[in-house]
C-alpha cells in the first residue's frame, strides 16, 4: 500500500475544457482517496505551475504527485508541455497521464517517447469517466509506490 494515502494526493489536471474539467472534479469527488486536484487551462500555465512563476510567483503550489494532461489546448498543447517539462531533472519522475479525445496513433506515439506514463482517450459517458478516474486512483495511488516529492 502507497504511504502516501493518508496524505491528500495532489493532482495537477492541465485542461481547457470548462466542462471536461467539472468532469474529473466531480469523478474524484465520488473517489475514495483525499485529493486536491489543481487546475491549469492550458500547457503554458502547467508550466508556470510547476516552475512557480508567472501568477504562481508568490502563490504556495504543491508539487503534483499526478499529472492529468489534455493534449489539444492553446497556446502551449499537451505534446509541447511534455516534451518541455520532461527535460526538466525535477519533473521527470511525475508521471503524467494523457487523457484526451484523441485517439490519433500519432498523438499515442508522440505521447509516450515523451515519456507519458499511460495514454486514455475520455469516454463521453460520465459513468465510464468516473470509473476510469476509480481506477487511475486505485492504480497510481493504492498499487504503484510512486517516488518522494
Amino acid at each position: 500500500m502507497n504511504s502516501r494515502v493518508n496524505k491528500p494526493i495532489e493532482i495537477l489536471l492541465i485542461e481547457d475544457n470548462e466542462g471536461d474539467i467539472l468532469l474529473t472534479r466531480k469523478a474524484f469527488e465520488q473517489g475514495k482517496i483525499s485529493n486536491h486536484l489543481s487546475i491549469a487551462r492550458d500547457g503554458k500555465e502547467g508550466v508556470d505551475f510547476l516552475l512557480k512563476q508567472g501568477k504562481y510567483t508568490d502563490v504556495e503550489v504543491p508539487t503534483p504527485d499526478l499529472i492529468l494532461l489534455d493534449l489539444n489546448m492553446p497556446k502551449m498543447n499537451g505534446i509541447e508541455f511534455l516534451d518541455y517539462i520532461k527535460n526538466i531533472e525535477q519533473f521527470k519522475k511525475i508521471p503524467v497521464i494523457v487523457l484526451t479525445t484523441s485517439d490519433s496513433d500519432e498523438d499515442v506515439i508522440k505521447s509516450y517517447n515523451l515519456h507519458a506514463s499511460s495514454y486514455i482517450k475520455k469516454p463521453v459517458d460520465f459513468n465510464q469517466f468516473v470509473e476510469i478516474i476509480r481506477n487511475l486512483q486505485n492504480y497510481w495511488f493504492n498499487i504503484v509506490k510512486l517516488p518522494p516529492r
